[in-house]
Formats: C-alpha cells, sequence, structure tokens
C-alpha cells in the first residue's frame, strides 16, 4: 500500500513538472553591472539586461520576479533552484554550456582594454607583460585573460565586482581593466569618473577560434538544462519582440548603436 501510495505521489510530482505553465518566472541579476543591470537606490534592480527580461515576460503574459545575486554564485544557485533564469550579461561559452543551458543571444559586445588616455597599452602579450590588469572573477574577460595572459608575465587582479575594477584603476592600483567594451563605455567611459580613460588598442570578439570559444557566441539568458519548455518560451518571446520594436525601443535607452550584431 505504502509503495502504491509513493509511486502515486513520483506520478503527480513528475506531472505538475511537466505541465507547469512558466506563468511565474523568478529571474536573478547581479544589480552592479551598469548599463546593463544596476541597484536603484529603493533596492530594485533596472538596466538592460532587466528591461529586457521583463519584456519576455510581458509578450509571455508571464510574472517576473528578481532576485539579486552575486556573480561568484550566480550559476550555482541557479542550480540550486533559487531562481529560475539568469538575465545578467552572461555570455554563451562551451564553458558554461556544460551546466547549464541558454536562450538565443539578445545581445553581443567584444573585449576590450580600458587604460589611461593616451596610453600605449594595447591587447596584446607584447604590450601587457609586467602590468597589473584587473578583471571581474568569473567573467569571459577574467577567463580569456586566464587562459591566454595569465603564465605569460601578465599580473591578473581579480575582483568580485566590476565597480571595484573602475575604483582601484582610478587610484592607480591597476594599469588597465580588461573588460566588456559595451559595459565599460556606458558604465564607467562615459561617466565623470573614467573622464581620463578610453580604450586601449582594438576591441575583440575573438581572432582566431580558440580565443572565439573563450569569448561566446553572445549573451543569452541562463536556464537549468531540464528547463526546455522555459527556454523555448523565452526564445519566442525574444523572436516576439525583435519583430514588434518592442527590443529596438529598450536598446535606444541604453545605446545609441546596434549590439544585437549578425
Amino acid at each position: 500500500m505504502k509503495k502504491t501510495l509513493l509511486l502515486a505521489a513520483l506520478v503527480l510530482t513528475s506531472h505538475s513538472v511537466m505541465a507547469k505553465d512558466w506563468d511565474q518566472i523568478r529571474f536573478a541579476t547581479e544589480g552592479a553591472y551598469p548599463p546593463f543591470n544596476t541597484t536603484a537606490p529603493d533596492g530594485s534592480v533596472q538596466g538592460f539586461d532587466v528591461d529586457i527580461a521583463n519584456a519576455l515576460c510581458a509578450e509571455m503574459k508571464a510574472k517576473c520576479t528578481w532576485v539579486k545575486q552575486e556573480w561568484d554564485g550566480m550559476i550555482p544557485a541557479l542550480m540550486s533552484r533559487k531562481f529560475d533564469a539568469i538575465s545578467a550579461s552572461m555570455s554563451i561559452t562551451e564553458e558554461r554550456k556544460k551546466k547549464v543551458d541558454f536562450t538565443d543571444k539578445y545581445y553581443a559586445t567584444p573585449l576590450a582594454l580600458v587604460a589611461k588616455k593616451g596610453s600605449a597599452l594595447k591587447p596584446d602579450l607584447d604590450s601587457l607583460k609586467g602590468k597589473r590588469i584587473g578583471v571581474q572573477r568569473g567573467t569571459v574577460a577574467d577567463n580569456f585573460a586566464g587562459r591566454f595572459w595569465a603564465d605569460h608575465g601578465v599580473d591578473l587582479v581579480r575582483y568580485a565586482k566590476q565597480e571595484e575594477v573602475y575604483l582601484d584603476l582610478g587610484a592607480g592600483r591597476i594599469d588597465a581593466t580588461w573588460v566588456d567594451a559595451l559595459e565599460a563605455d556606458g558604465g564607467f567611459l562615459t561617466k565623470p569618473a573614467g573622464a581620463d580613460y578610453d580604450f586601449a588598442g582594438s576591441q575583440i570578439f575573438g581572432r582566431n577560434a580558440e580565443e572565439k570559444a573563450v569569448i561566446g557566441e553572445g549573451v543569452g539568458i541562463a536556464i537549468r538544462k531540464r528547463d526546455t519548455e522555459l527556454r523555448d518560451k523565452l526564445n519566442t518571446a525574444l523572436k516576439a519582440i525583435r519583430a514588434n520594436g518592442t527590443y529596438d525601443e529598450i536598446r535606444k535607452k541604453y545605446f545609441p548603436h546596434d549590439i544585437y550584431g549578425e
């Protein structure tokens, strides 16, 4: 009898999971990566990542709620079901796809070096040997620099938040930061604190297959691998807001140019 009841309970639980219609979605973001995600004075989150996810929920007629999560713990917290999806400028890379699934991209951005105006630094080994380069821990910039630079004389300095990198750059404790170019432009270079700084050298999407594998395919929303219905619903909604003009309305709030790419 107990076995029968247990089996019935398992069947009902399985059916409940399969029947989930995703009318409520818990999103996570960092709240410390302007202009993509920031924390307002009232504690709410805002920014491009947040606006895009909210637009997807509106298209799906789903209720969005938000959770602030430190970047380092983002994927582990998703896997432990603290929330359902990550909209936090997370690049779609082969390494991350081993752990989580992604929607289609909702923007693409190169990596760039930011240093004092007039700096002769460039994002290559000959230029960066012996220099202290700041990166946000666990980002694509960190993964790239760790893979291609750290063992070749470049002193990587890792931080929990990108805003901490900018503070040390301004204080002269590091020579440059290696960072998402769009974040650097909107979150630092156009602000008073970034007035004396600029991009140094070329911006990089990946100069060869190895670099492209690290930088990734663009930025998407991360979900658990088992939640394929949620992925498909988000992808359908993303196509819809791209087609009906909502995406461009949001993009123009933050960027004067296209950031989606091909």
